[in-house]
């Protein structure tokens, strides 16, 4: 849980030193975005240091708003399963493209979709 947890200050401490902002893609289908993704490649991160097997599940609900659900097992497949759950909301109604996720309250995190 502690590694899914720095990922609202990697978010913030990333957001702070980027110089640009980076474009988002033009149009999200969150119906289509709901489900579960696989990481195939990532650049190195704190908060998953040591993670194998992850994955994020992303899941409507009824008031607009996304589930999430991070998983990861550490260090070897059969390793002890670590989960984070959070709640996105859209933050750009446009696009649908930028997310704010919330893993514990008061704080979230800028999601955005760069590429698809």
């Amino acid at each position: 849980m502690r590694r899914y947890l720095a990922v609202l200050l990697a978010l913030s401490l990333a957001a702070c030193a980027a110089h640009a902002p980076l474009a988002t893609v033009s149009h999200v289908d969150l119906t289509r975005y709901a489900g579960t993704w696989y990481e195939i490649a990532r650049l190195p991160n704190r908060f998953e240091r040591g993670c194998v097997a992850v994955s994020a599940t992303y899941t409507a609900r009824p008031d607009g708003r996304i589930d999430v659900l991070n998983q990861c097992r550490e260090e070897r497949l059969d390793g002890t399963l670590d989960e984070a759950h959070a709640v996105a909301r859209v933050v750009d109604d446009a696009t649908n493209a930028k997310l704010a996720v919330q893993f514990f309250w008061p704080f979230s995190g800028d999601y955005w979709v760069i590429a698809l």
